[in-house]
């Protein structure tokens, strides 16, 4: 067994230990707030499904391919990759009205943010 280890300087090895969990909050007209610390890599789709919370189906498993995860971001945030070209093209076929605050939840994964506020639609297919 190989074990691979990174050499990291004391002081930044505790910053990085107490840097916050990345948080996910989802926002739903029938639900109400659920808030969820996740590991940086989730995905706010796969934690919500994970989760119960209910309003996403990402029906495709998180591959751009079904736009049944959309979610409107509350929050501004300059931390979210662009839109690429697949989900710019999924966002077109939303249940509920696109926006400029659309996203497809299986494109946001943490990491690319430290918090993010989501608000679900009425529906998804």
């Amino acid at each position: 067994m190989v074990l691979i280890t990174r050499d990291v300087p004391r002081d930044a090895a505790l910053n990085e230990a107490r840097m916050p969990m990345p948080t996910i909050t989802y926002v739903s007209s029938t639900d109400g707030t659920s808030a969820v610390e996740v590991e940086v890599g989730a995905t706010v789709m796969r934690t919500a499904v994970v989760n119960g919370i209910r309003g996403i189906l990402g029906e495709c498993g998180g591959q751009a391919m079904c736009a049944t995860c959309h979610v409107y971001v509350e929050e501004a945030s300059h931390e979210l990759p662009a839109i690429a070209d697949d989900e710019d093209e999924m966002l077109e076929c939303t249940a509920e009205p696109r926006t400029g605050q659309s996203r497809l939840s299986c494109q946001l994964r943490a990491g690319d943010f430290r918090s993010i506020t989501v608000r679900l639609p009425e529906r998804q297919v």
